[in-house]
């Protein structure tokens, strides 16, 4: 039984156009994500990105990633992760015991995020594990043209707000069966708290793109 990486990337993006291919670091965006996953061969025996797109095909096998041909029906801009995961599963003819999801999105992730996770995965009785960080700021909702606190009342401090987290996308074990049976995450999942400024970013428009450049340049390069 093997653990896997599967990468989903599809071409055809429309806030940031070909987002997957820019070049984040001096290297295509998606390469981050397979180099993360290169350096845990000790947890991942195979990486598999997933696209239905030439150029990041030819990317994916430049750095050493398996490419699963994804067809056009499931890559559409409303299609979900998990049809793309099913997809996978379904064209490797070998037995899969856990999947670890890496969103090409998410480029930057903590040095030991992987072994930690996994650790904390293997160690539950749980059926997938995903990363979540917590939330600092005053939110609420406004209706009919007024606010309404959601997590506060009016005048108390930040830093005595309910514990609220939110779902990162840095990172998600899965069984395998659980995703066969159409789900990332259950009932029976586990979160794991990563309190981390990578936490911050998804690229999906320039800005984004913009502000996880300046956190590359100012934490990895500047301190390499």
């Amino acid at each position: 039984m093997k653990t896997i990486a599967i990468i989903p990337a599809r071409g055809g993006s429309k806030r940031l156009p070909n987002k997957n291919n820019l070049l984040f670091g001096g290297i295509p965006l998606i390469a981050h994500s397979i180099l993360f996953a290169q350096k845990h061969k000790d947890i991942i025996d195979e990486i598999y990105v997933s696209t239905n797109d030439e150029a990041i095909k030819k990317i994916a096998i430049q750095y050493g990633a398996h490419v699963i041909d994804r067809p056009e029906y499931l890559s559409g801009d409303l299609e979900p992760t998990i049809t793309a995961l099913q997809h996978a599963l379904t064209t490797i003819s070998y037995a899969v015991d856990s999947v670890v999801l890496l969103q090409a999105t998410n480029p930057l992730r903590p040095k030991n995020l992987l072994k930690e996770a996994f650790e904390s995965y293997r160690m539950s009785d749980s059926d997938s594990l995903f990363t979540v960080t917590r939330n600092h700021q005053k939110l609420g909702k406004i209706t009919n043209s007024f606010f309404e606190p959601y997590n506060y009342v009016i005048g108390q401090r930040s830093q005595d707000l309910e514990p609220l987290y939110f779902e990162n996308g840095l990172l998600y074990i899965s069984n395998a069966q659980l995703i066969k049976e159409g789900k990332i995450i259950s009932e029976n999942s586990i979160p794991y708290e990563v309190n981390h400024i990578f936490a911050s970013i998804d690229i999906d428009t320039q800005d984004d793109f913009d502000y996880a450049e300046y956190l590359y340049q100012k934490l990895i390069t500047n301190n390499s």
